[in-house]
Parts: C-alpha cells; structure tokens; sequence
C-alpha cells in the first residue's frame, strides 16, 4: 500500500502539526523501490520532531542509502490525533519518503533511546498493522529489529523483536542487510524464518531472543547450538563518514542544527554513567576531518550553526584547532558553535570563549553531587575550588546565567549531601552578584538517579520515594534565593524509568499489558499514566521492588549480562567497591585502569585512531 496525496490531505486536515508526516524534506531520500534489493525502514518511537534530532538515526539513514542497491526511509510514532485519524481511516503506519506501509518493508529498524518510549513499540508495531510479540509474527519479512542504548538490556522487549543489534551499528548494520539480501535471493518470500535468525546469529553483535530463554537463577541461556553464551558488543574502530548532507526538518525540531560527532566515548569514568562505559573505548575525529565534514554539511543544509557532539567535547585532544579552525573558515556568516559537553575547568571558559564572542547565553555545569565525598564516591573528579574557579572565569568573561545538574538519591548519599548542594547553588549565585554587579541566574536540574546497567552502580537499589521526595524538599527549603531556579524529576517517571532499564523478560508481559491498557507517550507528561503500569504489574503478578528496591548481591546473575559490553565485571564490582571507599579512579588516558576494553578491542593489530593506553 503506498498512501496518496490526497488521502494523506484528509487526514492531515485535522491533526496538530502536519508538517510531521508528510516527509520530502530537503536532502531526504526516495529510491526506485523495484530497484532496491533491501528496503529498510528506520522507526523512531517518539514524534518527528525529537526522532530528527537522533543523531544515531542520521547516521544510519545515510550508512543505508549509500549502498547502490538497498533503501532506508523514516517513519516516527503519530501523536494522538494522528494515530485517531489513521485508524480511522485504515491508514496503516507508513514511511515518509515513498509513504509505503511499514510492513511492505524488508526490515523495520526501531532505535531504542529511552525506556519510557518503549510502549510506543508495540503501539507502532500494531498501527503498521504487524502483532507486537515477535512470536506471533511467523513470516521472516518483515524481520522486525532493534538498536541503540536501550539494547544494553535487551531483556524487557526481549519478545517483541527478531533481532537486535548490539553496539555501533556501522560495521554490524551492512552485514545484517547483506545476510537479509542474500536470504531473500535464496529463498524469496517463502524462507523460513528460524533460517534466516540462524544466519543473523552469526554475525557478531547481534541477539537473537528467542535463542534464549532465562533460567531460574536470572542467567539468560542460549536455547539454540551456535548461539554465543553471551552476543559482544559491536564496536567500529573509526568513526564512520559523517552524514553531510542530513535531511533539514520542515518544521522547528528539538536541536535544530547541523552536527558532526567529533569524538565516541569517555575516558572519565564516572560510575554513574553508562554511556561512559558502553561506549567505550574513546575514539577521535581528526582535526581536518571534522573542519571539512563543517564545511559541507554547512553547505548542504543552509544551518547556521554546527554542534560538535561528543560526551565530552572538550577532551578532544584537537577542539581549539577545530573551534578556531571553523570560526576562520566562516568569517563573516555569523556561524554558531554549540559544544553540548564542556568539563568543570578554566579551559571550557576559554573554549566557550572562542564561540560565544559575540553572545552570551547560558553556561552549563554537572557537579553531579553537592559535597566532595559524594563526588569522589561517584568518582566524578571534580573539586569545589574546580566549580568555583571556572564559575568566576565564566561570569568574568560576561555570562549571566549558568545552568547546574546534580542528580538526588546516589549511593550513601545522606541530608548533608543535599545541603551542601544547596550551599553550594547559593555560594555560585553570590559569586555571580559580586562578579557581575547584579543578579544572575542560576538554574539547577535535580534528576532522580537511575542505577543503570554495565555501570559500577547496577549492584544498587533505587532510592525510595519518600526520601526522594523528602531531599527534594529539603533542597527547595534550602536553595533559595534571587536568581535561583530549582527542576526536579517526577517520582513515577524515575520509577518506570528504573523498572524497564533494570528488568528481566517477564516485564515484557508487563510491558505489553500496560500497552494494551492504554499507555503510551508515557514520556509525555501530559500521557503519562503510571496507574496503568501498577495495574499491569498487578495483573501479571510481579513485585515491581524485586527489580528496583534492593541492593543486589555481587555474585547474583544480572539479566543483562547476555550482553558483553567489553568491561569486564571484575573492574565494575572493583570500582563499586572503591566507591563505597570513597576512592577516586583517574582518567584512563592518562594510565590504563584495566577495565577490559583493550583486550575486548584488540584484533590483529589494525591502525586505529582510539586512544585508550
């Protein structure tokens, strides 16, 4: 079914924002479908205008259409008024560049980002008129997979996908498409679907669900001969091309901006981050390289402003010569630098500096924690005299307002921790009143913690409500003052954040019920309905605590150690004990830390551009 026109005219007279489905978007893709030998369809599940701001999704829409003979076109999840008109109008859930229907694709890609977009999954999977529950979809076309960080536990949505792909995507991806290509010159239509997850096993990287099965003590266990005991990462030694020419949004989107990834992965270390160790091993652009990829995708899409996207941008051995080498390239068109990633230290000031000459917006720390124990306990590396130093250096060079995120509830953390923080938010806001002669504004993000798995912190529990919610308030009480303005996690999102992030595959029933129940979007506060989750765990008779309210044993099997991220245990159950030491591990660029990486790495002695020592 390809959607015409005018029946897409219909349905676009009524909703919200059209400019979200109609597609054709500048630089967009249409291929000759009778000429492709692969269709693709990369899904993200959550509106348009956050989907195109995926720099992941860019990536692979390009690594796609590059190859002569396979297409990727794009499809996100409707809003509530759209999704009401296209059933109702038996539109199924189609892709914007040709507006063929989802399941006339050879492959549906979704990208998983985050947990509390996960019921959006069998929403898209049913609006594409495909069964959610991979079991009850026997054909092998469409094969119906997933990647991105939601993947690192692949256990809550286990069943509702074919296969997912485990770690970077630009090796890993062409080798699932070839494997597909092949199966359908071979069997055609009629193929066997165990067949063809046979021939996606073996590709390194990739998780075939249904080739395992959990055991009673939490292990996941290969079911089928030749699947691996645990599916390793996939890791790309160099960073792919840059898209250079990225689809340009028709209507205003999350970051609407050009963006070129300078750098993967963070050497720092911080225990409570698991994109500093899933993404590991730090991986450099070249200088020129980044300049050139500037000047075409500045080029080609009309932005006038470029966000050099890294987890932290100012560690790239070579971000002066990039940021100096843009703003000599582009004299006189007023071009934007954005750095989303600065670390606390005078050299972010001077960087900030550099793209900021002519306007002074915001400048944004993370000290994380409010006291220098809990700093070191989440080996985050950073002093008082550090925050205070480069906050002075900041409002010196004509900021006014700077932007703080600390997280609630880390492990040992206690009420003096959170009155530090708030000494701490009222000392910068007086700095600021001295520096500059007048109010500034000071604007504090207090997210809950989430213990995350493949992280030194997966071991612990999620702090409970009712303290949660208390240190929320003792900061309110004690943060006050000109200038200050105080945001804080919801309780019920933090909840289902941490249930599906730190489940096993019986949420996956849950998941599905809570689907059928009604929700969906839950991301969107306005949507968000944590009741129908409650009832879902009650109906399928599941104690959300056993997943998020106790400590685990060190010895316990974890759901997701299926999947082999390349750190090795020994090194995350070192530095969780270290953290409750209140030890600091340094930056490993400086000295190998032993995490297991390099070995995880390590082939047969191929060039490479990493830096890990």
């Amino acid at each position: 079914m390809q959607l015409s026109e005018e029946r897409l005219q219909e349905l676009l007279g009524n909703v919200q924002k059209p400019l979200r489905y109609v597609g054709h978007e500048w630089n967009s893709i249409t291929k000759e479908w009778a000429n492709a030998t692969v269709r693709m369809v990369l899904a993200y599940p959550d509106v348009y205008e956050i989907g195109m701001s995926n720099l992941g999704l860019s990536i692979l829409y390009d690594l796609v259409n590059r190859h002569d003979d396979w297409l990727a076109e794009r499809t996100y999840a409707p809003r509530i008024d759209m999704e009401a008109a296209m059933r109702a109008a038996g539109v199924p859930l189609y892709a914007l560049e040709s507006r063929r229907a989802v399941a006339h694709f050879d492959v549906v890609g979704f990208s998983l980002q985050y947990e509390l977009n996960y019921t959006n999954v069998p929403n898209m999977l049913d609006l594409a008129g495909l069964a959610p529950l991979a079991a009850d979809r026997p054909a092998a076309l469409p094969l119906v997979i997933a990647g991105g960080s939601g993947t690192y536990n692949p256990e809550p949505l286990a069943d509702f996908f074919d296969a997912m792909v485990i770690g970077e995507a630009e090796d890993a991806l062409p080798e699932l498409l070839t494997a597909v290509e092949a199966f359908k010159a071979e069997s055609g239509a009629g193929g066997a679907k165990e067949d063809l997850l046979r021939r996606l096993a073996t590709i390194d990287g990739v998780y075939v669900p249904s080739f395992y099965a959990p055991q009673e003590d939490g292990r996941v266990a290969p079911l089928q001969e030749g699947a691996p005991a645990r599916v390793r990462r996939r890791i790309a030694r160099r960073l792919g091309p840059v898209p250079t020419r990225p689809i340009v949004p028709t209507m205003q989107v999350v970051h609407d901006r050009a963006v070129v990834e300078i750098q993967r992965g963070c050497s720092r270390g911080c225990r409570f981050c698991q994109a500093g160790m899933i993404y590991r091993p730090v991986r450099e652009r070249p200088v020129e390289e980044v300049l050139d990829a500037v000047d075409t995708v500045l080029a080609k899409t009309g932005h006038t402003e470029v966000g050099l996207l890294s987890l932290s941008s100012s560690d790239h051995s070579g971000i002066a010569a990039i940021i100096q080498g843009v703003l000599d390239r582009h004299q006189g068109r007023r071009v934007a630098v954005s750095l989303p990633s600065l670390r606390i230290d005078s050299f972010s000031v001077q960087l900030a500096t550099m793209i900021q000459s002519t306007r002074k917006t915001g400048f944004t720390f993370a000290p994380e924690a409010g006291s220098q124990r809990l700093r070191d306990v989440i080996n985050k590396g950073v002093t008082e005299d550090d925050l205070l130093n480069t906050a002075e250096a900041a409002f010196s060079a004509g900021w006014n307002r700077i932007k703080l995120y600390f997280m609630i509830g880390l492990p040992t953390e206690t009420d003096d921790d959170i009155l530090e923080m708030a000494r701490l938010i009222r000392t910068l806001a007086a700095l600021g009143r001295k520096v500059r002669g007048r109010t500034v504004d000071i604007a504090v993000s207090a997210s809950t913690f989430v213990p995350k798995p493949h992280t030194p912190f997966q071991w612990a529990p999620l702090a409970d409500r009712a303290t949660v919610e208390r240190r929320q308030a003792l900061l309110r009480e004690h943060a006050r003052g000109r200038g200050i303005h105080l945001s804080w996690s919801d309780w019920d999102s933090t909840w289902l954040e941490a249930l599906l992030s730190r489940g096993d595959r019986r949420l996956g029933r849950v998941l599905l019920r809570a689907w059928r129940l009604g929700a969906a979007f839950d991301a969107w506060s306005e949507r968000f309905r944590p009741d129908l989750w409650r009832r879902a765990l009650e109906e399928e008779g599941i104690d959300d605590r056993a997943y998020i309210a106790r400590e685990r044993c060190l010895d316990e099997p974890l759901p997701w150690e299926v999947i082999d991220v390349g750190v090795r245990r020994a090194y995350l159950v070192r530095e969780w004990q270290r953290a409750a030491c209140g030890e600091v591990t340094g930056d490993c660029r400086r000295e190998c830390r032993g995490c297991g990486i390099t070995a995880a790495y390590a082939d047969d002695g191929a060039d490479t551009t990493w830096r890990c020592p």
